[in-house]
């Protein structure tokens, strides 16, 4: 490449346009309604950094608790149909719905979103998803990076990554050290897939993908209003498990080492049948490679299933009961 060529490149010849990430930032920053925790944010989107105070309150072990996580590739049946609208409650939802398995209060997100070409209208429609889904799990909005990458990303290629920050007293946290023998695992139902599975999906659904497109976009369901209403009311929560990839396998995680669980069978909604009948896999595959139906469980004395049972009823949720735990 001679001299004179290279000095005709800039930014945006090169691939990157940097005016569309600022107007990009600018349409974020213009809406005006407050975020939750609004008191609490020194400063916010737009900063090299973000400031907030952390409401400790009365708290005797404060600790912080983070998470962070992506959709996977449900990102590319977003980006082959052109629907984003459910993917930031997608990206919130898995991260968030991993941080209150610890009884945690969600404060702030962050999201990560690259591209091999800035899609405004794409972007917008990701970023308003992921701002609605924000509120609806009561945490803010803080900040983010949006990458452009061409050659890395191609055509409308896109990955995202979200990063969630809480907060629980240690003294009061969930996990496997509360859990005691003749506990009972109690689920409460998922929206659909969630976000996991979808290098499956999309193969096994790929000849009539137009019929089940509506449902492998659901977005995932958010459960930071169940666990506010649970310790809102007191239940006694021992320990908490999101399910995502690995299915069932992720309820061991927060049993005490060596304890057993009697699992018991639940009814599958039947799109997961739907695959089962397509792939041949058994339910054992299934359940560790699916949700199955189930998207959140809690661990408890077997009395409190008729607290929980209203609870998840006020919240659109079903209830089943998985079984007993024990050393």
């Amino acid at each position: 490449m001679t001299q004179e060529k290279v000095e005709a490149l800039n930014y945006r010849s090169a691939g990157v346009d940097v005016e569309a990430g600022d107007r990009l930032v600018d349409w974020l920053r213009a809406k005006k309604e407050p975020w939750p925790h609004q008191d609490q944010i020194v400063s916010g989107i737009g900063g090299f950094a973000s400031l907030f105070r952390l409401p400790l309150g009365e708290m005797s072990q404060p600790c912080l608790v983070t998470c962070t996580d992506g959709v996977g590739t449900k990102v590319k049946l977003a980006a082959e149909s052109g629907n984003y609208q459910g993917l930031g409650q997608d990206l919130v939802a898995m991260c968030v719905n991993d941080l209150i398995c610890s009884g945690a209060k969600p404060l702030l997100f962050l999201d990560y979103y690259a591209t091999g070409r800035l899609d405004l209208t794409a972007a917008q429609a990701f970023l308003a998803s992921v701002s609605q889904a924000c509120r609806d799990a009561d945490c803010a909005l803080v900040g983010g990076e949006t990458a452009e990458m061409p050659g890395v990303y191609q055509g409308n290629d896109f990955d995202c990554a979200g990063f969630a920050v809480g907060l629980v007293d240690e003294a009061k946290a969930w996990g496997a050290h509360r859990v005691q023998a003749g506990d009972r695992v109690f689920a409460f139902s998922s929206s659909g897939f969630h976000s996991n599975g979808y290098s499956l999906l999309r193969r096994v659904f790929a000849e009539d993908l137009p019929h089940w497109q509506e449902e492998l976009l659901k977005p995932t369901a958010l459960y930071v209003n169940l666990v506010k209403r649970l310790q809102t009311q007191a239940v006694e929560i021992h320990a908490a498990a999101h399910i995502t990839g690995g299915g069932i396998d992720n309820i061991p995680r927060v049993l005490p080492e060596g304890w057993q669980w009697n699992r018991r069978d639940w009814p599958w909604p039947s799109p997961f049948r739907e695959v089962q009948r397509r792939t041949g896999l058994s339910d054992e595959e299934m359940m560790k490679t699916l949700n199955c139906g189930i998207g959140f469980c809690v661990i408890t004395r077997p009395q409190l299933s008729q607290t929980l049972e209203p609870i998840a009823k006020a919240l659109g949720f079903h209830l089943f009961d998985l079984g007993e735990v024990q050393p």
